[in-house]
């Protein structure tokens, strides 16, 4: 969007709102007619300004249910005595507003008299010294005339039916049903502390007022404190809300608005002409804010396509445009898995068992079915999905679809026939076959997926359980990170958190994390410096028999570091291959350089690639390690330390996903790829 279009799109919605805010304004707070009673002052701290702060500040929250208000503060001449009316077919809301604004605006027109009174169309307000309940107690300058400029072309059937309406005064007052004169239509209303008797008699006089004055114009108004009525021809009331009431003759009545049968308006009405021509100006100003802001969107969205650049699986993921494009039928891949019989079962995780399957064009793939112990929803559900299927790397397990049927959730994935690192590096007989060029390898790859998690994704990915269970082999010993299940997203610029649910497996935690529940990126650093090490040694973390003593391999590793005995802790399937002994003492180093205490002095993620991948640079001299103590807890147990919150479906922490431009997914877990 150019600067100039910006700057005529802000003037013209500065303007429509200005304009706006002034015409609401000037609706609300304009009184008809207003008159401030000189007869008696008062001064700005006299007892009397306390009293009438009082009055007014209580007024409004007096309604009686029929839109009168009424309330007094004080005695004697300091006392003052306040009302407030609403037309009868003025809603509740309109009506509190009216009363309100007028609150404000009469004392600001008369700041300093005792007595005052305020019409507005929907609502009068009035304060005095003196009484203002019951007929004739108002000054003769409180009356307020309003009439139409037109006359009355026919004069015999104006006579014939408007005039009759003061004499007929009572059947109006007590019975809904009126006579309507022609075209037009008429509404007369009272206070509800006058008595029927003076009712009638305030509207008779007011009728007789008025048309001793006007006779023959097309419509007009005559106010009073106590009483009002008013003709038109046209209709001017709101049907839907008309208050009509008919109390007993010996109490005081309620407000009473009664009109004509409905008739059609006539084509002229009184509408201001300023006020149409506010409404053309308004509907012009929207209209050429409408059309500029889809110019804008249009030729930004133009703009944005011509200039993107083709993306590479490496840092970008794949265009998938919503959940349902992933969803897979249920009955066919349960029909895949051979309806999860133990036979294709490939092993159990924490969240739900993995088995093999084949889906009709012979791609072998694995199904995750997990637990039924969730009350996520499907909607939740399917964003997670989505999410963790926007994760490509070729370093990743990928997500190929999910399914759902009733409380049934599937995840499926590519199928890698290698299974999990451990399984190779642990076995005595297994892991001849990865000598240390395939180690290094997938030591390498590892490594890549982990900084495409914390750089290179569209959100800041900290895995918190990475270990060499949850490093996948495809069939050319290619590494690909898997289990998602305890992962924490960051925005961008977000480099660490803290939890109270303190979840992983124990022996590859971070002290920062284990200990305060701190976790960042060099959460995970720490936790590929453990993973080296057991490439290297061929040892998992825990507690194993060195010689005559116990070790656990952070300390065996120290230990041989510090007295320059590195090549004993190689394994021994290394010692005897082709692999570089530099290379291997290199690898040693760099695991040291992950797992030292601070997390200050590990080096991050883009770090250690450079390292691995170039033997010109100099690595620093590592410090000692965190060390745990010595315990009969298995470090390959998942552990859930667990003081708030809880586990989604998925076996995801609930997390909040920053907003981005591409994923608007909020409050949501991401899903475990495979189990561990």
């Amino acid at each position: 969007m150019t600067m100039p279009t910006r700057t005529l799109l802000l003037f013209l919605t500065v303007s429509f709102i200005y304009l706006t805010n002034t015409i609401t304004h000037a609706q609300s707070s304009a009184f008809i007619e207003y008159y401030c009673e000189n007869a008696a002052n008062y001064t700005r701290n006299s007892t009397y300004k306390i009293n009438l702060s009082v009055a007014l500040s209580a007024l409004p929250s007096t309604n009686s249910g029929f839109g009168f208000f009424n309330f007094s503060s004080g005695q004697g001449s300091d006392g003052v005595n306040s009302a407030a009316l609403c037309r009868g077919d003025v809603n509740s809301d309109s009506c509190r507003r009216c009363v309100d604004d007028s609150v404000v605006n009469l004392q600001k027109l008369c700041p300093n008299q005792k007595e005052a009174i305020g019409y507005k169309d929907n609502c009068l307000l009035r304060y005095s010294n003196r009484t203002v309940l019951g007929y004739a107690n108002a000054p003769e300058a409180f009356r307020l005339y309003l009439w139409n400029d037109r006359n009355a072309t026919d004069q015999d059937r104006f006579n014939r039916y408007l005039r009759p309406q003061a004499a007929t005064v009572q059947s109006i007052r007590y019975a809904p049903a009126c006579s309507a004169f022609g075209r037009g239509v008429t509404l007369v209303q009272c206070t509800p502390d006058l008595l029927q008797l003076k009712c009638r008699e305030c509207l008779e006089s007011a009728m007789s007022q008025f048309f001793s004055s006007f006779s023959l114009r097309m419509g007009g108004r005559n106010l009073q404190p106590m009483c009002n009525f008013r003709y038109e021809t046209y209709r001017f009331f709101n049907d839907s809300t008309l208050v009509i009431s008919t109390p007993p003759s010996s109490s005081p009545a309620p407000p009473i608005s009664l009109a004509s049968p409905p008739v059609s308006s006539p084509s002229s009405g009184n509408s201001s002409p300023s006020m149409t021509v506010i409404i053309i100006i308004i509907i012009a100003i929207v209209s050429v804010i409408v059309i500029i802001i889809s110019i804008c969107i249009f030729i930004r969205l133009k703009k944005r396509k011509q200039t993107s650049s083709p993306k590479t699986i490496e840092t970008e993921t794949m265009d998938i445009g919503n959940p349902e494009s992933l969803q897979y039928n249920f009955s066919l891949v349960k029909a895949a898995a051979n309806d999860f019989s133990d036979d294709n079962k490939l092993g159990q995780g924490g969240f739900g068992a993995v088995y093999k399957g084949m889906l009709e064009g012979g791609q072998d793939i694995a199904v995750k079915r997990l637990a039924r112990d969730s009350g996520q929803g499907d909607v939740e559900f399917k964003n997670e999905v989505l999410l963790v299927a926007k994760l490509q790397h070729r370093n990743l397990v990928r997500l190929l679809g999910f399914s759902i049927e009733g409380s049934e959730r599937l995840l499926i994935y590519e199928y890698l026939p290698n299974g999990s690192l451990d399984q190779f590096i642990f076995d005595q007989t297994k892991c001849t076959l990865l000598d240390w060029e395939k180690r290094y390898k997938i030591i390498r790859g590892v490594a890549k997926g982990v900084i495409y998690l914390h750089e290179d994704s569209r959100l800041r990915i900290i895995h918190r359980d990475l270990k060499a269970s949850n490093v996948l082999l495809d069939a050319e010993m290619n590494a690909k990170i898997a289990d998602f299940g305890m992962a924490r997203l960051f925005k961008p610029n977000e480099t660490q958190g803290d939890t109270s649910r303190i979840v992983g497996t124990y022996g590859y935690m971070a002290p920062e994390y284990a200990m305060h529940g701190q976790f960042s990126v060099k959460s995970d650093v720490f936790s590929f410096g453990l993973l080296v090490l057991e490439m290297v040694t061929g040892q998992k973390n825990q507690c194993f028999q060195n010689e005559e003593s116990i070790d656990d391999l952070l300390s065996f590793a120290w230990k041989n570091w510090r007295n320059k005995t590195i090549t004993s802790m190689i394994d021994p399937t290394l010692r005897t291959g082709s692999g570089s002994l530099r290379e291997i003492i290199r690898s040693i180093h760099i695991g040291l350089l992950c797992v030292q205490d601070n997390a200050v002095n590990r080096p991050t993620m883009a770090s250690v690639v450079l390292m691995l991948n170039s033997v010109s640079i100099t690595l620093p001299v590592p410090l000692e390690p965190a060390f745990f103590m010595h315990s009969k807890t298995d470090p390959e147990m998942p552990r859930f330390h667990e003081y708030s919150s809880s586990t989604s479906s998925t076996g995801f922490e609930k997390i909040k996903i920053p907003k981005s431009s591409e994923i608007s997914v909020n409050d949501v877990s991401l899903s475990e790829i495979v189990p561990r």
